[in-house]
């Protein structure tokens, strides 16, 4: 349950804070007749369409390669972004331009959803084991996290939405442009790190530290775009702070109690999903990854510069980890698991994105320490994602045979 309601947060809540605040703006800028709106609604319709059609092919195929798409569809937000930016300062005053501003909102909208909801339209298939019936507790309780997830993002993002409609224009175009600009950041960080886990660039060495602390402190960004667009409820507040003006009636002036009443409720609700928010991806994270401690590393014996592990022992279909002294003394780790009767996986107990930080498994699950994403058993062995480095391995009279010079050029992982 706590899994499901970290990750819908963790994945989504950023993507609905830009939606809401992209789309408050729309509402308070848009014509009379709704143009702009329906453009806005049809851009974000379109991306969800083809985040549900993403996702059905990755579930059902091997058409859809998640990092290439990812890739692409960032390198159409960021440009898509920094055009948003320049004609909402620039010419966002000018009527004949506001038609391509309401469209390139349209298009980044839309760029965000597909980049977010495929991984969150996924997640319902994962709920029940083959076999498994939808009546039992453990579905129950994933279906309550992954809806308990879905109502704090939803929340915010109609808090965030009420609540910029009621304050100036000036005002929210800073607020949007700002948290914009830090996820825009954070999109520019996610293509140089699949540039550099495929190895298509080099960067320096500093530049490689600066990365990761980055995909280590990944939340950083999420926390900055909820703190800037708490701007909105905090300047909604001390503006209602105030009298009320002056009304011409008393129909009047229960219309605006009302109105009152209703943005310090929503101010309340994005100060409480934001609460939930951090609580969820801080304490209950922690709460949740909680005594994940490695297995300890199975015997093996080494001949020369050959690593002889018998087959017998890694038929059961489990995750194994042995451990190997390098030179300089650095202790390597690797696994080994039967993915089926012909082919093993086998790969250092690190990855080129969240490092030596190892796997474990759960529930016949091959899961990431640090990042906790579930791996595809049968993609362990090739590159790509969180997966395992792959380590070359022959079978040969009844054992694996692994070369220590292999495992010796991957050494400074491990340091």
């Amino acid at each position: 349950m706590l899994k499901y309601l970290i990750q819908v947060v963790q994945n989504l809540l950023s993507t609905a804070i830009l939606s809401a605040l992209l789309a408050a703006f729309i509402w308070k800028t848009g014509d009379a007749e709704g143009k702009e709106k329906k453009r806005f609604l049809t851009g974000a319709a379109a991306g969800s369409a083809a985040a549900l059609l993403v996702a059905v092919l990755r579930r059902s195929t091997r058409l859809i390669n998640r990092e290439y798409l990812n890739t692409a569809v960032l390198s159409l937000a960021i440009p898509g972004a920094l055009f948003f930016i320049i004609f909402l300062w620039v010419f966002q005053k000018r009527a004949e331009l506001r038609e391509k501003l309401s469209a390139w909102a349209a298009l980044l909208t839309g760029a965000l959803l597909l980049y977010a909801l495929p991984t969150i339209f996924l997640y319902p298939p994962e709920f029940l084991l083959p076999g498994q019936s939808m009546f039992t507790t453990d579905f129950l309780y994933k279906l309550i996290g992954f809806l308990g997830g879905l109502l704090v993002v939803v929340l915010a993002g109609l808090g965030l939405f009420a609540g910029a409609g009621a304050l100036p224009l000036f005002k929210v175009k800073i607020v949007l442009s700002a948290a914009l600009l830090v996820n825009l950041v954070h999109q520019l960080s996610v293509i140089v790190q699949f540039l550099l886990a495929r190895r298509i660039i080099a960067v320096p060495r500093p530049v490689f530290r600066m990365m990761v602390w980055i995909i280590n402190h990944n939340s950083v960004f999420l926390y900055l775009v909820m703190g800037l667009s708490f701007c909105i409820p905090l300047l909604m507040g001390f503006a209602n702070l105030g009298p009320l003006p002056a009304a011409r009636n008393p129909a009047e002036g229960r219309k605006l109690r009302a109105g009152r009443r209703a943005e310090w409720r929503w101010g309340t609700v994005v100060a409480a999903a934001y609460i939930i928010a951090v609580l969820s991806l801080t304490v209950v994270k922690s709460y949740n990854e909680r005594g994940v401690v490695l297995t300890p590393a199975e015997p093996m014996t080494i001949i020369g510069k050959e690593i002889i592990i018998p087959i017998e022992k890694i038929e059961d279909g489990h995750l194994h980890r042995y451990n190997y002294l390098a030179a300089d003394d650095i202790e390597m780790r690797f696994i080994v698991i039967k993915k089926n009767e012909v082919a093993y996986g086998v790969g250092l107990d690190a990855c080129d994105i969240c490092g030596p930080t190892g796997y474990y498994e759960r529930k016949n699950e091959v899961i990431c320490r640090l990042c906790d994403v579930v791996m595809n058993i049968s993609t362990i062995g090739f590159k790509g994602g969180c997966n395992p480095v792959p380590l070359a391995y022959t079978l040969r009279s009844g054992n694996m045979v692994i070369d220590t010079e292999n495992l010796e050029k991957e050494r400074n992982r491990f340091k």
